[in-house]
């Protein structure tokens, strides 16, 4: 069970400038923008650890923005999709080989997996049990992860569907504040500090 009352703050990683679908591929972030990074680090609160999913781009993040923070260890469970045999393709090429797949997977997100990997619903369930199994963190915890990671949690927070998930944007070094308890509540949806 997820710790009571926990507010999560959903942070997006880096930008990787990656053409492609990346979920589990491990590619490098462009933290060039430091004064973007200390406007995200100053809106986040100041005594909430800080864990990453263990894909390069969300720990160097993490790190980035940790500051004074206590940092736990890497969750895996917070990586990005896994994409399968379309990591590192782009919609054209997986689109070429899969017409019919890649449809179904963008319009009617749920059961649907690229071949060798995971559904939009695998996804959401990876995540929500790496969630019950964090220690106690207190009231605030700074979680960096990706985009269909943040979009998932945000889905059950909302009540929306998949399809309404899909069309809400996750800028990259966004905060997405989401609280749980008895009901999810998501009251900053992609702030930009």
């Amino acid at each position: 069970m997820i710790q009571e009352n926990l507010t999560v703050h959903w942070v997006r990683h880096g930008p990787t400038h990656a053409n492609a679908m990346v979920g589990w591929t491990d590619v490098a972030a462009d933290l060039g923008d430091q004064a973007a990074l200390k406007r995200l680090s100053a809106f986040l609160p100041d005594e909430a650890p800080v864990i990453s999913s263990d894909l390069t781009r969300a720990t160097v993040t993490a790190d980035a923005i940790q500051g004074d923070r206590k940092r736990l260890a890497h969750a895996a469970g917070l990586r990005e999709m896994h994409f399968g045999d379309w990591e590192m393709k782009t919609h054209a090429e997986v689109e070429a080989e899969h017409p019919d797949l890649i449809r179904a997977f963008w319009e009617a997100p749920g059961d649907v997996r690229p071949p060798g990997g995971e559904s939009w619903n695998d996804l959401t369930a990876r995540v929500a049990r790496a969630l019950e199994t964090l220690p106690h963190v207190g009231p605030d915890l700074i979680a960096v992860a990706h985009f269909g990671v943040i979009l998932g949690q945000l889905q059950l927070a909302k009540g929306w569907t998949a399809t309404r998930a899909f069309s809400q944007p996750i800028d990259n070094l966004s905060v997405t504040r989401i609280t749980y308890g008895a009901r999810r509540q998501a009251d900053v949806i992609n702030h930009n500090p």
